[in-house]
């Protein structure tokens, strides 16, 4: 459904992206009226496409979100890449190995282009005559009075909503407008995603190898793509962009661990790594989800899985709480907050324990990857943790 010169919402959703569509069609399955704003918007998917460089793991929890939307068959139709192993290592040797038949799962997760779990959302948006779209929407502005939110839109168009729910990312509008502060800073790496096609076809594993100057990761795709991530300081990044494909191959070959096999390089970029945690996630009648509440150091993959774990928590909230919108809004908050609060600074010590050299730090923390490893049912109970059934 398309939108006219003015009309009125129950939640006007900014972002259209994976969070915020996610969002708007669990609103509209309870049967408020949405409606979504979405500057820009993702291209057609075909087959003969390569992989997209910004791709996300996606875990067991937000698979079921997705499921229970109606919406997980179309990525399915489309592309994914299950894994069902995941390595984890430091370069001085200690090693903890996570199988999915550990726990009687056949896989730990799936490896999806974001674009890719964007288009599927879009499509399950298309069934619902409750949601609005304001595709390529620009806002000129943004006002909150008489327990009502008005956005104008550039061309224009006015839109009125009980709610407003900024899912416009990091850089939120939304919440910048809303006078929501927050709290953090940007690390002192970046990470280099570089997408290479291997001869050794689809892979089922993932991997991670520490150094003092940043992890090494592989994440497979489908058909031999995968993707590598090089986290490191901003010179060393910056000086590695710069080499042609030759060079950098080289340098791959020579930093990387030994398991690539032959391997092609097709695209590159980089990203910065920055931690932000709102001081609220909800202000009068504005609520904050996604990267628009916090975003995570992206160590362990858990960035877009924190955001669809806020969608479950919230839908959650105002089914049990139907009555009384605020209530529920107060709930999420208070949940979701210091669960977010309590992931960030997880990724944060990990990434503090694996960036030291100190000697007898490394010898502590080699022990205490192979003593995880052979956890028993602790390992187990972190790998369901990690899948989100926990």
């Amino acid at each position: 459904m398309w939108g006219t010169m003015e009309e009125q919402f129950d939640f006007c959703v900014v972002g259209g992206g994976m969070i915020g569509s996610a969002l708007a069609i669990g609103l509209a399955k309870l049967g408020y009226k949405i409606t979504i704003i979405e500057q820009h918007m993702p291209a057609a998917f075909s087959v003969d496409q390569a992989p997209d460089m910004r791709v996300s793991a996606i875990n067991l929890a937000s698979q079921t979100l997705l499921n229970q939307l109606d919406v997980w068959h179309f990525v399915v139709q489309m592309r994914l890449c299950p894994f069902k192993r995941m390595d984890v290592w430091d370069r001085m040797g200690g090693t903890t190995q996570f199988n999915a038949t550990e726990i009687d799962s056949p896989y730990l997760g799936h490896i999806v282009e974001n674009r890719v779990l964007q288009l599927a959302l879009h499509q399950g948006i298309d069934s619902y005559d409750n949601i609005c779209w304001y595709q390529g929407g620009i806002i000129n502005s943004m006002e909150l009075a008489d327990n009502q939110a008005l956005i104008t839109l550039k061309n224009q168009q006015r839109i009125r909503a009980n709610y407003l729910v900024g899912a416009d990312g990091g850089n939120s509008f939304v919440r910048r407008q809303s006078g929501i502060g927050e709290q953090g800073w940007q690390y002192s790496q970046q990470a280099l995603a570089i997408k290479i096609r291997t001869e050794s076809g689809q892979q089922d594993i993932t991997w991670q190898e520490f150094h003092p100057s940043g992890p090494r990761a592989f994440l497979p795709l489908f058909n031999g793509f995968g993707s590598l991530v090089w986290y490191d300081s901003s010179a060393r990044i910056e000086a590695l962009k710069n080499l042609n494909k030759t060079k950098l191959k080289q340098q791959i070959i020579e930093h990387f661990p030994d398991k690539l096999g032959d391997f092609e390089i097709l695209e590159l970029t980089s990203f910065p790594l920055t931690r932000m945690h709102a001081n609220q996630y909800v202000k009068d009648q504005v609520l904050l989800i996604g990267d628009a509440a916090h975003t995570i150091n992206p160590l362990a993959g858990q960035g877009v899985n924190l955001g669809f774990k806020d969608v479950a928590v919230l839908l959650d909230s105002l089914k049990a709480e139907a009555a009384q919108p605020s209530k529920a809004f107060k709930r999420y908050e208070s949940e979701r907050r210091k669960a977010n609060l309590l992931m960030m600074s997880t990724m944060d010590a990990i990434y503090r324990l694996f960036s030291t050299e100190s000697q007898p730090i490394s010898m502590l923390r080699n022990l205490g990857l192979v003593l995880a490893d052979k956890a028993g049912p602790i390992k187990k109970e972190v790998m369901k943790y990690a899948m989100g059934i926990k």
